[in-house]
Parts: structure tokens; sequence; C-alpha cells
């Protein structure tokens, strides 16, 4: 059986990506363009991948193909519905990021509420030997203990944050779907939750229904200061509409791992704005990229294609 892994690149270098415990031929390439991908997957049975897009017109071109398995939750980047057509398998994984994306949430609300990013920048210039005191006060300082956390979406993750946050005093609202006809027991209808959280945090899916749920209408919900941060999917906030709102201040600050195009365009306006705006932080779509979850995550790939082979599903 062969195995072609397309995408080395996206699990860090130091990290070692277990092989199948069955006979097999073991392919494996850096990086993998659009152009390549039918090619490189000749005469494979087995296709592992992050970020690779398999649509239909590349999976028609590949009859050996037999499993895809995704270095990943997400899917996006599969054309799932011809894949079932074609008699594909596709497995992904879940649970590995329950730890590190929640604990990189914590840490954008503690930079928030502390001002991190603001008092860091100044000690580049040395603007505290400029203080004509032990200390000033150019930055906001707030507690978190106290604090409202709006969570958009009560999955795993968002779960998990919902927990840690408790534990750190904060008043916690999980959001109802928006437009629901009813409220389920421990949500809170998505209007209140805008309008009564300090921090909004977003941890649903992507969906037709999640697409810009963030935008100029929702954002004018929140609370005027209030904070956004987003580890979910880029798409989900209308990256336009939440700069717009970072320079009105409606929004207090907004910390983002994930954008609608990654990786971002040099001149993309949050890329830019963020060099010059302390309350605007961005992170290259690692939440999820902790050792010991990416340690996880792959050993859950092999896992899954062990599982392929011996039962076909």
């Amino acid at each position: 059986m062969k195995i072609v892994l397309l995408d080395r690149v996206t699990i860090p270098s130091h990290i070692a990506i277990p092989q199948p415990n069955f006979p097999h031929e073991w392919v494996e390439y850096e990086r993998t363009s659009p152009e390549q991908t039918v090619e490189r997957m000749q005469g494979a049975q087995i296709a592992i991948t992050n970020k690779v897009i398999f649509n239909r017109e590349v999976m028609q071109k590949l009859p050996d193909l037999k499993l895809i398995a995704l270095l990943a939750t997400g899917m996006n980047n599969i054309d799932l519905v011809a894949a079932k057509e074609l008699g594909i398998t596709v497995k992904n994984v879940t649970g590995y990021s329950v730890v590190t994306v929640p604990e990189h949430v914590i840490g954008f609300i503690f930079n928030f509420k502390r001002s991190l990013t603001g008092w860091y920048n100044d000690q580049l210039s040395g603007k505290w030997s400029d203080s004509k005191q032990f200390c000033y006060f150019d930055y906001p300082i707030t507690d978190v203990r106290g604090s409202t956390l709006g969570i958009i979406g009560k999955g795993c993750i968002g779960s998990e944050v919902g927990r840690l946050a408790s534990a750190l005093g904060m008043n916690v609202l999980y959001a109802e779907h928006r437009h629901a006809t009813a409220c389920r027991e421990g949500y809170t209808p998505f209007e209140e939750v805008l309008k009564q959280s300090d921090i909004v945090t977003l941890h649903c899916p992507l969906t037709e229904n999640t697409q810009n749920l963030i935008n100029k209408e929702t954002l004018s919900l929140f609370k005027r200061g209030a904070l956004l941060i987003n580890t979910g999917r880029g798409p989900l906030v209308n990256e336009i509409d939440l700069l717009e709102a970072l320079q009105s201040g409606q929004l207090g600050g907004a910390a983002l791992d994930v954008l609608v195009k990654e990786p971002p365009p040099k001149d993309h306006p949050l890329i830019i704005a963020a060099q010059t705006m302390p309350n605007l932080i961005i992170t290259p779509h690692v939440a999820w990229a902790s050792d010991s979850a990416i340690t996880t995550m792959v050993n859950k790939v092999r896992s899954n294609i062990e599982e392929f082979y011996q039962t076909g599903k």
C-alpha cells in the first residue's frame, strides 16, 4: 500500500510523524501545490494532508485513492460529497486541541486586560527610563476576575474555555444560535450575549449560517469597548467591519489567530493595522499547535490509517 504525505511542512520538524504498523511504501513531500497533487498521488491508496485541496476534479483523476487522512479537524479543503460518491473515505482528527486552544484564548484575555502588548512595545524604545516616577499609566489595566465572557460555540473547546474562565472568576455566557426560536437550558440568547459581554470568543464551526457572523450589524450590539477573540475560523468575521469597529472604538480590541486568507498578503488591512495598534493582536494560526497537541494529533492520524487498513472504514 502506498501512502503519500503531501505537506510535511504543516507539522513542526522536531515532531515525528509515526508510520502505520503494516507493510507500506511511504512517500513524503514538504509542500504540494494544486498543480502537483494529481501527479504525486498517482498509484497511492492513502493521502495524508493538512491543507492540500481535494476537489472533485482532482479525486476523479485518482482511481487508486481510498483514504484521505487529515492532519486536522477542519475538512473545508475536501469535497466531501464527491469523496463519498467516489468511494473515498475521509478521516479527520478531533479533540487534540482541547487544551492548547483554550490556553491560547486565556493568554489573549490576560494580554488584553493587562495591556501587555502596549507595555512590551514601550520597552523596545526604553520608554520607562524616561518616566519621571517609578511607573506610568499609559494603558488600561483591568481585572480578569469579574469580567463577563461570551462564548459562541459550546463544543469541547468552547466548554473548556468556559471552565478555565470560570476558574478565574469570570462570568461565563454561552450564546444560543443566532435567530433561534427558543433558548436551550444553559444558553443565553445570541444578541444578549453580545450586549452583556466584556469579551466575546468564537468557537463555532464555519457554515453557511456562521460565515460573517461577526459583521457591522452584530458588532453594533457589542458593549462599547468590548473585546473580540477569534481562534475558530477566519470567515466567521467580516474583516473590514472588524477594522472599522476597532478604529471607531466600538471594539476595544481584537485578538485573531485566524484570517480569511492564510497566509495573508503583506498589504492586508489588518496586518498593516496590527503594526501600530496595540489593541489588535494577530498570531499566525498557531493556537492549535502546542507540542503535546500536535503529538496527540499525529498519533491519532496513524490510528485512523490503521483502522482503515483493518476495517475498510
